[in-house]
């Protein structure tokens, strides 16, 4: 039974990837996907690191930084083990003909990209509470980005950002105990 509902349930993953991975997509959607897609690669946290911790000398700059830092070191490791065991292919290896960026690696399920964004998106509203609407705005744009690049399927994206709000959430509580 448990077989039959997993089995159902990556159908309709199937279903929602190709429906938004198509060849009828406007070129600026696509371009601008790319472009959102790359904000996660990791260079922007690391300016926002570096750029709090060291430039700032108040207290709750360098805690956000901090919580950045174990954040990462919290949800890095839960990635790769989970991208190692659960090993699903990429829908543009197995679903579709190529996608409009190459990936990282071979697997797909859980979304680095979805879970990074939602990793600095929680850990920004919760020490910058006001802009909260434009941390989570960005970090969906950059999981949905990752679907319609064709290099993951929703659930990825959704288990992802689920992650990286969590490891965020562990994180501040780790740091603020500190």
């Amino acid at each position: 039974m448990a077989n039959n509902i997993l089995t159902k349930l990556a159908k309709v993953d199937e279903q929602l990837f190709l429906s938004v991975f198509n060849d009828a997509s406007p070129n600026w959607l696509r371009r601008s996907a790319i472009g959102l897609s790359k904000t996660g690669d990791g260079g922007l946290y690391l300016m926002l690191f570096v750029g709090f911790w060291w430039f700032s000398e108040q207290l709750h700059f360098q805690q956000f930084a901090l919580s950045l830092l174990v954040g990462f070191a919290i949800e890095r490791p839960i990635y790769f083990l989970a991208k190692k065991r659960i090993a699903r292919v990429r829908p543009c290896d197995c679903l579709v003909q190529g996608a409009y960026l190459v990936p990282s690696d071979k697997f797909s399920l859980p979304s680095g990209h979805s879970a990074g964004a939602f990793v600095v998106a929680t850990i920004l509203t919760m020490y910058f509470p006001a802009f909260m609407a434009v941390w989570f705005i960005w970090a969906a744009g950059v999981a949905a980005s990752r679907v319609i690049v064709g290099v993951h399927y929703p659930a990825d994206v959704i288990v992802g950002a689920v992650i990286g709000s969590s490891c965020a959430v562990l994180a501040v509580m780790v740091v603020e105990y500190i």
